[in-house]
């Protein structure tokens, strides 16, 4: 069987504490499924699972909630997945492994997270001791294999020569190509909270940009993309199905693959190559690219390593002008290119932290 996306929305990112604060994950989520059923050509009783990347919530399985809040099935179980910022990309590849393998026949997969609402985390101490407050979990059992994310992007700018002028000129390109964009992203785009767009794009200055505070390095505010709160949903289903739907998107093949833990804004690069290799496919093919931008530096050496035409590479804006919302930034790329893509092939890609890269292909 082929697994095919017939339908996918998200909702508007928000920067933590803004329009989206309120909400829990399964807030964010629950209001894409109607959307994606109907967009679809499915009713409720056809869906056989949810899957759903969550990595700052409050543990339980958030699938679950996000099933039971929508009015799918109770037989839908609903599954939680968190593989760091590739989760939401991850979702959508296990959601065609189903499907796939004729285990299933329509799967929603994505992700969504609210950076607001996440807990506070506490390390116990089995001497009795006071618990200490942590942020950022462990991702290797190595410390010095295992750096802070801001910090490893910086080293990664260092190593590669990108400046910090450069990786502003991404992020002030990144903000003006979404602006211009707006009206073409509503469609994609379910309204929540009286937000009907995506809070944080702005217009963005050389100027403003080279006045931002310095974060790690050349690393500054401008060129990091913003903790955020929002979720991305698609719709993954079989050939039978498929033929039920307005449109459709066939999944090429995806590949996630582990790489240097202390360098996981390369990560995505290996992952591309196989993704593409698989699938038979070459990078002049591809028509479109949506790239995470957790970094401007992160981006800009994906899109060099890859070996990617650059003008083809998030032509409405990427995560700088959204905002990062972790579980759900790698199905909005997923989404970007759904609506987007009008023949040829596109490819998203992310990288997560401790090493991890995730690219998917999608074909028109």
């Amino acid at each position: 069987m082929t697994a095919w996306i017939t339908a996918t929305f998200r909702t508007p990112v928000a920067p933590r504490g803004g329009a989206l604060a309120g909400l829990h994950a399964h807030d964010l989520a629950a209001p894409l499924i109607g959307p994606c059923l109907v967009a679809g050509g499915i009713d409720a009783e056809q869906v056989d699972e949810l899957i759903l990347s969550n990595v700052l919530g409050e543990g339980g399985n958030p699938a679950r909630l996000t099933a039971l809040a929508a009015g799918l099935p109770e037989r839908v179980a609903g599954l939680t997945i968190d593989r760091q910022c590739a989760g939401g990309l991850d979702a959508i590849l296990l959601a065609a492994a189903l499907v796939n393998s004729g285990q299933a026949e329509a799967v929603l997969a994505g992700g969504a997270e609210s950076y607001s609402r996440r807990p506070l985390r506490l390390r116990t101490d089995p001497a009795g001791g006071a618990p200490v407050a942590y942020d950022q979990a462990r991702f290797t059992p190595w410390p010095d294999r295992d750096p802070d994310m801001a910090e490893a992007a910086a080293a990664l700018a260092d190593r590669l020569g990108i400046s910090r002028a450069e990786q502003e000129a991404w992020a002030v390109a990144s903000h003006a190509k979404a602006l211009a964009a707006r009206e073409r992203l509503r469609p994609e785009i379910i309204p929540l909270a009286g937000l009907d767009h995506d809070a944080f794009t702005r217009r963005l200055t050389a100027a403003t940009a080279a006045r931002a505070g310095s974060v790690a390095g050349s690393i500054t505010a401008a060129t990091a993309a913003v903790a955020a709160d929002g979720a991305a949903l698609c719709l993954v289903v079989s050939d039978r199905l498929m033929r039920k739907a307005p449109r459709g998107l066939r999944i090429l093949g995806g590949v996630t693959l582990g790489a240097r833990p202390e360098e996981p804004g390369l990560a995505p690069v290996p992952a591309i190559a196989a993704c593409l290799e698989k699938a038979g496919a070459k990078t002049d093919q591809i028509a479109q690219a949506e790239i995470m931008e957790a970094y401007a530096v992160q981006a800009m050496a994906c899109v060099s390593g890859a070996g990617l035409d650059p003008a083809r590479v998030n032509p409405n804006g990427g995560a700088l002008a959204r905002g990062h919302p972790v579980g759900a930034s790698g199905a909005i790329l997923a989404t970007r290119l759904f609506h987007d893509l009008s023949g040829g092939i596109g490819l998203a890609a992310i990288a997560a932290a401790g090493g991890i890269g995730s690219a998917l292909l999608l074909q028109g």
